[in-house]
């Protein structure tokens, strides 16, 4: 038979509203091994359907039915008079055309009665039989009761549990039971990972860290950039994992749940009461303080997953040295940040989460943009281009996919992809963002530097610069643990292209309007723009300007002259080779040099002079400078370097009040 519902949460699916239905006779186990099997699975967190309800009549309810094709797996406990019952014996074709139909699983279960009599429908299931062709052979009903005859013998025929002869007592026969069922589910739920590309290796690679054999108490991180697929992956081993562990909890968004005076003691309240499953735990205080909850926690082999951690203090007061947990515990701890990993988490246990490689990023990204169609050669190509912008991160290729949906033709498919380049979707920026609202201040503007001009720079040459700026050079590694930037083996500094976009993004909106009221210039028309119309402002501090992205500006003689908190100015052509080889000969020297102020006068014109620069100025980098010297007015005390390749500038570079400054200078440059 079968439930009003009862149980905590449970892994489903969509379709999946159960976890097991038990089919059984009422009046021969509903108090006794039905009952203490219900008990022993809703303490498993298993949701179960069970009905409640006496039988009434010969129908069977629509309800009960449903309940069958909406449950992962049925246990048909077959007792002594269960074939007296034509509600049971419906229940049971039911649930083999699900089996049939569907892969549900179906577990029998022998109580009181031997397999062999149900198969052959001896004993007891024989004098029901009899009974039952009477009754339907005056009803011309004789097919009905040649369907449960065949049901019955498939069903003794399946793998079950037979408890005719009661070995052992029942306690030991139900958990035996459970543990099979939830083998069972476990099979099941592993092999549903539909919508999830390359999680397989990665879930192994996580189980293998938690050295489940283990008796020690183990605890692993599990850390990336947001959107990469933290959570989905901690998801997919919780389930699992979690039927082999006492008692379980999956504590979600804990940087957002913790927020406020009370939220941190509310999460760990939650924790308390899934693992020791008490309800009315209820603790206010730093340290848990009962004695009593520690002992129970202390015999307790748990299994906890802390989502979205942000705050060594969320770790403390979760998983602290407060509070012990059995042996053979695990807990999974997923974050952006690895520092915070640190205390609790030996380097070893350190699992960071890579992006999808290009094949397994362009099949999530079909899966969601082409509702399930083969794409032709040219929606490949264009998903091909979503995939270089994007690199890989799933959140970013479920979102734009759902995007891309809505594309019928080429052309809508063009259009998005252009527009999706000049503004990248909100709603993934948000979730990368959050890396960067958790950052201090002094970090946020080393983010927003390396976003702005060091993206690919050499890390010396970047460390550099952020010193040159004021920036404590810390702070790179600080980036490196919060998965915003990395380095790659060549020894430069890397971003993802989002990250890059979002950092722009964030200086572009302190003013949209006017980029002279930006800390940043990097974008050859908002430069351009500046020093055409003479729009700059004291806020800016930093110009990266290359001229090959200009037709013609011509500079008044003070360009600069509004700039006065400017700290940093580089000007460049990328089309030019940006480093001076000293290992030219004087010939090829000279015509790289005459190359260089050439192409700049094509772009940069200064005839008017320049009068005069920023004194605040600590780094000049001017490729093809066209002058011989700087303006005369300018004072070098802040200046640390100076960079001029290419250029025509001579012995009159300095004037003489700035002779001894930049020989210091020049000796610290060419020997730094």
């Amino acid at each position: 038979m079968a439930s009003s519902s009862s149980s905590a949460a449970a892994i489903s699916s969509p379709r999946r509203k159960y976890d097991v239905f038990l089919s059984f006779r009422g009046e021969d186990t509903r108090n006794t091994f039905t009952s203490h099997l219900h008990a022993a699975l809703l303490r498993k967190k298993l949701h179960t359907y069970i009905d409640d309800k006496l039988e009434r009549g010969d129908e069977i309810r629509p309800a009960l039915l449903e309940a069958i094709e909406k449950s992962k797996l049925s246990v048909i406990i077959f007792s002594k008079s269960y074939a007296s019952s034509t509600w049971c014996l419906d229940e049971l074709v039911h649930i083999l055309g699900c089996k049939e139909r569907d892969g549900q699983f179906v577990i029998p279960v022998f109580y009181d009665i031997s397999p062999q009599d149900v198969r052959k429908q001896q004993g007891s299931y024989a004098d029901a039989f009899a009974k039952l062709e009477e009754r339907f052979k005056l009803e011309e009903g004789m097919d009905k009761v040649l369907k449960w005859r065949d049901a019955l013998q498939k069903a003794a025929n399946l793998s079950g549990y037979d408890y005719s002869k009661k070995a052992g007592t029942e306690a030991d026969s139900i958990e035996k039971l459970v543990q099979v069922i939830l083998n069972k589910l476990d099979c099941k739920s592993s092999s549903n990972l539909k919508g999830l590309v390359e999680i397989e290796t990665k879930v192994e690679q996580i189980e293998s860290l938690l050295c489940l054999d283990s008796s020690d108490v183990c605890i692993v991180g599990i850390w990336g950039m947001g959107g990469i697929g933290k959570t989905t992956l901690a998801d997919v081993v919780y389930h699992r994992l979690s039927s082999k562990f006492e008692a379980c909890c999956f504590l979600k968004n804990v940087r957002e749940n913790s927020e406020g005076k009370e939220g941190i003691y509310n999460l760990r309240n939650e924790l308390l009461r899934e693992i020791l499953d008490d309800k009315i735990i209820n603790i206010k205080t730093p340290s848990v303080g009962s004695e009593l909850i520690k002992g129970r926690l202390r015999y307790t082999k748990v299994l906890i997953v802390l989502d979205d951690v942000n705050d060594s203090r969320q770790l403390e007061l979760l998983v602290g040295d407060d509070l012990e947990f059995g042996a053979g515990s695990r807990i999974i701890i997923t974050t952006r940040d690895r520092s915070l990993l640190n205390e609790k988490v030996v380097d070893d246990k350190i699992y960071e989460v890579k992006g999808l490689k290009h094949n397994g990023a362009l099949q999530l990204f079909h899966l969601h943009a082409l509702k399930n169609k083969s794409p032709t050669t040219v929606y490949t190509e264009f998903s091909r281009k979503v995939i270089d912008y994007i690199q890989g991160i799933p959140l970013a290729l479920k979102t734009l996919g759902a995007l891309f949906r809505r594309c019928d033709t080429e052309e809508d498919w063009d259009e998005e992809l252009n527009r999706l380049k000049k503004f990248p979707s909100e709603k993934v920026l948000n979730v990368l963002r959050l890396s960067y609202d958790g950052l201090e201040e002094n970090e946020k503007e080393c983010f927003l530097d390396i976003a702005c001009f060091l993206k690919g720079a050499d890390v010396y040459y970047a460390k550099r610069i952020l010193d040159l700026r004021g920036f404590f050079v810390t702070g790179i590694q600080i980036l490196i643990d919060k998965s915003l930037i990395s380095i790659s083996e060549t020894n430069c500094l890397e971003m993802h292209d989002l990250l890059h976009e979002m950092g722009r993004t964030i200086v572009r909106e302190q003013c949209k309007d006017e980029p002279g009221k930006r800390i940043r210039l990097w974008a050859a028309d908002d430069v351009y723009h500046v020093l055409e119309n003479d729009t700059g402002t004291s806020t800016v501090q930093c110009i990266s300007f290359d001229t090959s992205n200009i037709t013609r500006l011509e500079l008044c003689g003070s360009p600069f002259k509004k700039m006065s908190n400017l700290r940093l100015l580089i000007i460049h052509d990328a089309s030019l080779r940006v480093e001076y080889d000293y290992n030219f000969g004087l010939g090829a020297a000279y015509f790289y040099i005459c190359c260089c102020s050439a192409a700049y006068e094509k772009n940069l014109d200064l005839s008017q002079g320049l009068r005069s620069l920023p004194n605040s100025l600590r780094y000049l980098y001017w490729q093809g400078y066209p002058l011989k010297s700087l303006p005369s007015n300018f004072s070098p005390q802040n200046l640390v370097e100076l960079r001029m390749p290419g250029s025509f500038v001579g012995a009159e570079l300095w004037s003489k009040n700035q002779v001894y400054i930049c020989f210091l200078f020049l000796f610290l440059c060419f020997f730094y």
